[in-house]
């Protein structure tokens, strides 16, 4: 299996910028869509981005898009969530996952039961 390590979470005035790092460690994940899911208090897990195995295809649910980019870099085992232009409504906890059910495929999955890897997550906070 692997292990998934975020940070770069902390609190940020609405209007900033945080850039999330989520490190993978006993396995590579260079073959595997990776994403991102966030989760405020008293909700439910939602999808934030996903990319491919190639990082060549991205998704990003509609409160996010033009302001969150998702990447990657294989050599690095790691993924990134470059997040600007915050709002008080993305305040949650931002978790990284590994799709390990497929290889190579073209297209991330979306939804938190196509994940099961799972890191611990990163508090991000955006003050108004």
């Amino acid at each position: 299996q692997v292990q998934l390590v975020e940070s770069g979470g902390g609190l940020v005035q609405a209007g900033g910028s945080l850039r999330l790092s989520c490190a993978a460690s006993g396995r590579t994940v260079s073959k595997y869509a990776m994403g991102w899911f966030r989760q405020a208090p008293g909700k439910e897990r939602d999808f934030v981005a996903a990319i491919s195995w190639t990082g060549g295809t991205t998704y990003y649910a509609d409160s996010v898009k033009g302001r969150f980019t998702i990447s990657r870099d294989n050599a690095k085992n790691s993924v990134y969530l470059q997040m600007n232009s915050l709002k008080p409504e993305d305040t949650a906890v931002y978790y990284c996952a590994a799709d390990l059910s497929h290889t190579y495929r073209s297209n991330p999955p979306i939804a938190t039961t196509d994940y099961y890897s799972w890191g611990q997550g990163t508090q991000v906070t955006v003050s108004s």
